[in-house]
């Protein structure tokens, strides 16, 4: 049984709500091209008598809400793009796309940031300070918030908050922590140039087939062996190519992977420890090697104060079901905006409550949520804004609950 404090106003959207994400996801779009759901969200802003501006960071909305007193500039973000994968699961409200779904929830963020919107726009007159809407395009891989804060999306802002629905946790649960709460994520290719020649005659050759296994299982000593066993940090070789024959010893092999590192310190180390390792077998092998090194997103570093006021927010909605998030090693481009202002990120559980937790994960065909998720988040940002900048309702005793039980 999860009982959910939902404030009244958010409660009173709760259809709307479900309609917007559901329209969402049956019209999805990729990274920056994102026509139809930035034009659906800057039209609803723009009849909400906000600030609105199109095309930043390419193909991004933001809205600005000014209270009527002075005050803190507080800006809240969701990610509108949606992934190329063939969606298969049964839903009547399933993608429309040949190709494209969204599967990781980025049609939840945008429906519940605007639904936040909208109820703030009501109570401007009682808000102190600026509260700004970003909404983001290319987060899954393209780094749109670079584009966006390039755009000045972050020009004056005190502060940034995110949130991100998580089916890793069930409904009722809300996983906030400050430090690091998501890892840098990078990709590396790294090439080997040897002798090729017969595989009866090895002598005179210098195999890159053997030298790519050495490569393989060296790399794994580096998070076992040089990364503190208390941090998190992984290496994975994902692809291997080499070779055009059975009997031909290969002259050339070709690995491409990614590293994983929760502190830009062990990032580094590991990147130095992969130039080190391939000296190592250049000189072992005779073997000659390049490694191509692409930085990825940073690590998602949420910062204390922030932190906290999340934390206090969240509790108003979930009670006790506030604590630490279910970790992983993705990357998320929310670090971006972390770089530049204090913030925090934090996770809604949204696992599909009729089935197995675990079994509907993000970036899966058959992805979906619980929706009554979408109600959990918005009350949580206007409890923060409230905090920030006074005049958004706040929780009696007499408020509404909202009670488990169906999807």
């Amino acid at each position: 049984m999860v009982t959910l404090y939902i404030l009244p106003d958010v409660n009173a959207r709760r259809e709307s709500l479900i309609a917007t994400r559901r329209d969402l996801h049956q019209h999805p779009e990729l990274a920056f091209d994102l026509p139809r759901t930035a034009g659906l969200v800057a039209e609803r802003l723009t009849a909400l008598g906000l600030e609105v501006k199109t095309g930043v960071g390419k193909s991004g909305v933001t809205a600005t809400l000014r209270g009527s007193a002075p005050g803190p500039v507080t800006a809240l973000r969701a990610d509108m793009d949606a992934l190329p994968i063939q969606e298969t699961g049964d839903t009547h409200y399933k993608s429309t796309v040949e190709g494209v779904m969204h599967a990781c929830g980025h049609d939840g963020h945008t429906a519940m940031l605007l639904a936040t919107a909208e109820i703030l726009a009501e109570k401007r007159s009682s808000l102190r300070g600026e509260v700004r809407f970003l909404f983001q395009p290319a987060e899954e891989g393209d780094g749109g918030a670079r584009y966006m804060i390039a755009d000045g999306c972050l020009k004056g802002v005190d502060r940034i908050f995110g949130l991100h629905l998580w089916n890793y946790q069930p409904l009722g649960e809300v996983g906030v922590r400050p430090g690091p709460i998501l890892a840098a994520a990078d990709i590396f290719t790294v090439r080997f140039r040897g002798v090729g020649g017969h595989g009866a005659a090895p002598q005179g050759t210098v195999d890159t087939t053997v030298v790519a296994a050495e490569f393989i299982q060296a790399v794994q000593t580096i998070v076992s062996r040089n990364i503190n066993p208390l941090d998190n940090a992984v290496v994975t070789v994902g692809t291997v190519r080499a070779g055009h024959s059975f009997n031909i010893i290969a002259d050339q092999a070709t690995l491409t992977g990614t590293v994983r590192a929760y502190t830009e310190s062990n990032r580094q180390l590991i990147k130095q420890r992969l130039r080190e390792l391939l000296a190592g077998l250049e000189k072992m092998y005779g073997v000659r090697s390049t490694l191509e090194y692409e930085d990825g997103y940073p690590p998602t570093v949420n910062t204390a104060e922030e932190t906290r006021l999340v934390t206090e927010a969240a509790r108003k909605v979930v009670g006790t079901g506030v604590g630490d998030p279910y970790l992983s090693m993705g990357g998320e481009d929310f670090a971006y905006y972390l770089q530049k202002v204090p913030g925090c990120f934090f996770f809604v559980g949204s696992a599909p409550a009729d089935r197995p937790l675990g079994s509907v994960p993000h970036h899966c065909s058959h992805f979906d949520i619980d929706e009554r998720a979408l109600l959990v988040g918005p009350s949580i940002l206007l409890h923060l804004v409230d905090a920030l900048h006074g005049g958004a309702k706040t929780p009696s005793k007499t408020e509404k609950k909202t009670t488990g039980g169906g999807k």
